[in-house]
């Protein structure tokens, strides 16, 4: 078996791959139809590997070409990570790390470990996007991030996690609202508000915690509005819109408008972790690692 590959075979099967049409992939790569055509039947040649099924006009991936495309990507993903790491490094810095977090992280959590860790990492530069959890976790597979900080109680196989605060709810009130820290009770005596709740979709997990909290006190909410926001939850809640219950750590007291009372005295506990891919070699994620453990244990 002849294995003459180039880089350039691969990167020409990946776009026939990918698109199922040699005159689109063509064009995005900028050659010619024929020429692509060529390329890619020298690669099945230098494998002795047939890739790709041609039937009246229409492209279909072989079983070794579906496989040959996933590890590609995953592989060639890991190759662009090195080869960063190497131009950095040239460049005098030690590497990079690509976080993604959910907005209550960045409240303390994460500032904190940046802190600490450029203390004895001060080459190192941050990348830092604020993702939902579901991104998160495809952004962790794809390696788009190195680590993310998810509200997500089970999380696919190939990521590791390891929680890093769990804390209580709290209330979210207009300041003018009669209930207050004084004669609040139980949520059961706003069982007759709306409520202005997190999107499903922000995390389904999540999502069902919080409502466990709403059947842990005897009624169904009326939700008025989800968003993914913690902003726009306190402006519909300054404007009347409507009640909330979000994780403590996003209390904001410099916002007069709205007040927080702490559920301390329910059960249910939201739980903030740290998540990222067992396959992903970026030498510094074991050192952020390494620092994130330590302040935990």
């Amino acid at each position: 078996m002849s294995y003459q590959i180039e880089f350039r075979h691969l990167k020409y099967f990946l776009a026939v791959a990918e698109t199922l049409h040699f005159r689109k992939a063509a064009e995005k790569l900028f050659i010619s139809q024929p020429g692509l055509s060529r390329q890619i039947k020298e690669m099945e040649d230098g494998l002795e590997v047939k890739l790709f099924d041609r039937h009246n006009r229409q492209v279909k991936l072989t079983p070794a070409g579906i496989y040959l495309k996933e590890e590609l990507h995953k592989n060639l993903k890991s190759l662009d990570a090195i080869l960063h790491h190497a131009k950095l490094l040239e460049e005098g810095k030690d590497g990079q790390l690509n976080f993604g977090y959910v907005g209550s992280a960045m409240q303390h959590i994460i500032p904190d470990l940046l802190l600490k860790f450029t203390k004895s990492h001060p080459n190192i530069l941050f990348s830092l996007k604020e993702m939902d959890n579901n991104k998160q976790i495809e952004g962790l597979i794809s390696q788009d991030i190195d680590i993310g900080f998810v509200r997500l109680e089970r999380i696919p196989k190939g990521l590791m996690a390891t929680p890093v605060l769990k804390e209580p709810f709290c209330l979210v009130l207009p300041k003018e609202h009669p209930i207050n820290m004084n004669n609040f009770e139980n949520l059961s005596q706003l069982k007759d508000e709306p409520f202005i709740l997190f999107d499903p979709e922000y995390s389904s997990s999540y999502y069902e915690n919080v409502m466990n909290i709403f059947h842990h006190s005897g009624f169904t909410p009326l939700v008025s509005h989800n968003t993914i926001h913690a902003d726009s939850i306190y402006k519909l809640v300054e404007n009347n819109f409507g009640i909330s219950i979000v994780p403590k750590s996003l209390q904001n007291p410099s916002i007069s408008t709205i007040k927080f009372i702490e559920l301390d005295n329910i059960p249910q506990r939201t739980t903030l972790s740290a998540v990222w891919n067992t396959d992903n070699r970026n030498p510094i994620l074991n050192k952020i690692l390494t620092l994130i453990h330590k302040e935990i244990s």
